[in-house]
């Protein structure tokens, strides 16, 4: 699955459609081919983390050594794995999550890892409530004097149709409004802190999606999966017209997209009983696990290799192409404008 976003304990996705028509039919020929694919594909995730590069750790904790980072979504998957690398970089960490228990065991797990690396902070943050993001960025402003990253990492994926505190579809409204309201607010601190740099989580998916703006609620017509992929897609639009408004502050704003990751939530996802097991295998032959999953975001928040870049989209910590309606700066203009007036920016 595209990993745990998870500030909204939500995951992105679960490829139950990559696997193969065998397997899923199930079948002890299919368990065994399965079993020797998960073997050929541990051994290939065994020698990609074999291949990482000691240098670029160095550079990178000289970089984050006491940098002050917040991660939406940090208690559970992508976001977990983020926190704790960027620990072990010597930064200072605050988890924004929306469930204060369990983001309170996240870090007591995570100074465990970690060696009491790095310093943890937990706040309480759900971004299904614009009152919260508010109270969320009150509350930072007043108690940090300086943020020197902020990693947009948490989401909803393919829920049934909900509303927002605010009344918004759910996975718009957490994956894009709330964080376009959480970022707005702490431009301030971010300018002031700089050079520093704000990650956006989006997925591939946002190829699927479309920026309808007679339905941006999705009260017209409802589909989980496209939804999903709208709000992807406003992640990225978002990003770069950010980054138009940022040029000459000194703050960099980029987004990625994970790969398919293996987390243990989608809940939303159905998969056959008889088929799990099978599932499992082939996951954890081919999907990316958490920590690989975070690489990019780690390496956005604190590479020196992408000072001063912004406005780009990457995966597997390597720039990559947009399809033309990522790239659509008349649809950003207005998706930004809209955002403003549906968060409260602008009445």
């Amino acid at each position: 699955m595209i990993g745990c976003s998870g500030g909204h304990s939500r995951c992105q996705y679960i490829a139950a459609s990559a696997l193969p028509s065998s397997i899923m039919a199930g079948g002890s020929s299919a368990l065994m081919v399965a079993a020797a694919v998960a073997l050929g594909g541990g051994l290939i995730l065994v020698a990609r983390r074999l291949m990482s590069s000691s240098s670029a750790r160095t550079a990178a904790s000289a970089l984050m050594r006491g940098k002050t980072v917040i991660i939406t979504g940090a208690n559970c998957g992508i976001g977990r794995a983020t926190a704790a690398e960027l620990l072990r970089l010597q930064a200072r960490v605050i988890l924004a999550c929306r469930d204060p228990e369990r983001a309170e065991e996240a870090a007591r797990e995570l100074r465990e890892e970690t060696g009491g690396s790095g310093d943890i902070v937990v706040k309480q943050l759900d971004l299904s409530s614009l009152q919260s993001v508010r109270r969320f960025c009150q509350e930072v402003v007043r108690e940090e004097p300086k943020l020197d990253v902020l990693i947009n990492n948490a989401g909803v994926f393919q829920c049934p149709y909900t509303k927002t505190e605010d009344g918004f579809e759910m996975q718009f409204g957490v994956n894009h409004l709330g964080h376009f309201l959480l970022t707005h607010l702490l431009l301030g601190l971010l300018k002031s802190s700089a050079p520093s740099r704000i990650v956006v989580v989006s997925s591939k998916l946002y190829k699927y999606g479309e920026i309808n703006f007679d339905d941006l609620n999705s009260e017209k017509s409802y589909s989980r999966s496209s939804a999903y992929s709208r709000s992807k897609l406003a992640n990225i639009l978002f990003t770069r017209e950010l980054a138009r408004r940022l040029e000459g502050t000194g703050v960099t704003v980029n987004v990625l997209h994970p790969g398919i990751v293996r987390t243990n939530l989608g809940r939303h996802i159905n998969i056959p009983v008889l088929v799990k097991p099978l599932f499992n295998v082939v996951s954890w032959a081919f999907f990316k696990s958490p920590a690989e999953g975070a690489q990019t975001s780690v390496y956005l928040a604190s590479s020196p290799e992408v000072e001063g870049v912004s406005g780009k989209y990457f995966g597997d910590c390597k720039e990559e192409e947009l399809l033309p309606k990522a790239m659509d700066d008349l649809v950003g203009r207005k998706l930004w404008d809209i955002s403003e007036v549906m968060v409260g920016l602008i009445r």
